[in-house]
């Protein structure tokens, strides 16, 4: 490898300097304007080597010396792709852990388009249970938020973002014995056990193939946040069933 600085540098050897020296010594050199470092063996000065550096207009290019990465460093160099459709920054992302990110979106973005037709259906004139439809829009959008973040996070680690069919929701919740309020938040319940469940297989997945990060982003960003809503909607649903089917509207959400 050929490099060329300024001030010039060149390797020459020591034999034709003194030999009284000290290590690592800086002498100026009678030939020309420049000055050199020796760096030599205490006892002998065997294997000792001289670099100069020059002022002058002749400089010369500092040749013998080659540059190499690490050995470590050549082979991750090696796996860096060159094919413009692979990602860059994927590393040690199995697909496997790909795979459920995605199958995760699918849930997520089930359950936000369920919420959504909740919301619809309690905004309706002949339901009119304004505090239900706030609620309901407000868990489809939390779960259009983790849907984003999910991809996002796919992207960051070098996946793809295939988007699998979403089933249709149900759009009436009117129910004989319990009542469209407490039908509905049942079903909202068993929704959020559902995602949780999925959380966990995903988390699963990341512990089995050694991918640390997958896990700490499900653990800190998801499994929480779910734990919470589980607690929440139980403590609606349990609110429901004391009020009692035809008394919606003795609890409508501010």
């Amino acid at each position: 490898m050929l490099l060329k600085v300024a001030p010039a540098f060149s390797l020459v050897n020591s034999q034709v300097e003194p030999q009284s020296l000290p290590l690592f010594s800086s002498v100026p050199s009678a030939q020309s304007a420049s000055s050199f470092l020796r760096l030599s063996s205490p006892s002998n000065g065997v294997g000792s080597a001289v670099v100069f550096a020059s002022k002058g207009s002749e400089n010369k290019p500092l040749t013998g010396v080659v540059f190499e990465p690490f050995e470590e460093v050549k082979k991750e160099l090696n796996l860096v792709p060159t094919l413009p459709q692979v990602s860059l920054a994927r590393q040690k992302f199995s697909e496997e852990c790909e795979a459920a990110i995605n199958q995760q979106i699918n849930v997520e973005s089930s359950i936000s388009y369920g919420y959504h037709a909740m919301f619809a259906y309690f905004d309706r004139d002949n339901v009119a249970l304004e505090g239900f439809a706030k609620f309901f829009n407000e868990l489809s959008l939390r779960d259009r938020g983790q849907v984003e973040k999910l991809m996002r996070y796919q992207n960051k680690r070098g996946g793809r973002v295939q988007l699998l069919e979403i089933s249709l929701p149900l759009s009436e919740f009117d129910h004989g014995v319990k009542g469209h309020a407490l039908h509905a938040m049942e079903f909202a319940l068993s929704m959020e056990k559902i995602a949780n469940a999925r959380l966990l297989h995903v988390h699963r997945i990341a512990l089995r193939n050694h991918d640390a990060q997958l896990a700490d982003f499900v653990e800190s960003e998801f499994l929480s946040m779910q734990v919470e809503a589980i607690k929440k909607i139980a403590e609606h649903v349990s609110q429901l069933r004391r009020v009692g089917a035809g008394h919606d509207l003795a609890w409508v959400f501010c």
